[in-house]
């Protein structure tokens, strides 16, 4: 399924003191040493993640993979697209950065996923109804704001 054809489940922003290309490298070392960490590799596999390893190139380009993403589009300064899936979901997570100022940028992560099955209802409802994902976005923008400024 393409990202695009994904249904929308939420955005979030933050307002970032820094220019876009200070951003940039915030927002692919901070997705990167996140996500590559081992907790979420044991998840990926828990839950049967297509991607469950680090591979691909570094910094994070078209190609790159770490456990339950794999690096679908880069426009440095401008946009990344992730995508994964696993047993209950099909997903995408796409940052945006807008350059509002110098050394101003807005920073958007919008999620899109589809739920499929009875199973897939009930991830959703533990994961996105739960509050969970959107606290666990808010503080994933929150460390890239800080590692940029």
């Amino acid at each position: 399924m393409e990202v695009d054809a994904l249904p929308h489940v939420d955005e979030h922003a933050t307002v970032v003191a820094a220019g876009v290309d200070e951003v940039w490298r915030a927002l692919t070392e901070t997705l990167d040493r996140a996500y590559s960490r081992s907790g979420c590799a044991r998840y990926a596999r828990l839950v049967g993640c297509a991607d469950r390893t680090a591979a691909g190139p570094r910094p994070l380009a078209v190609g790159s993979v770490f456990p339950g993403f794999r690096v679908v589009g880069a426009v440095p300064g401008g946009e990344l697209v992730l995508r994964g899936s696993h047993r209950f979901s099909a997903y995408a997570f796409v940052f945006r950065l807008d350059e509002l100022a110098p050394g101003r940028t807005r920073l958007r992560a919008e999620t899109r996923a589809v739920f499929p099955g009875p199973a897939g209802a009930v991830y959703r409802l533990l994961v996105i109804g739960s509050g969970g994902h959107a606290a666990g976005v808010r503080r994933l923008l929150a460390g890239i704001r800080r590692r940029a400024e």
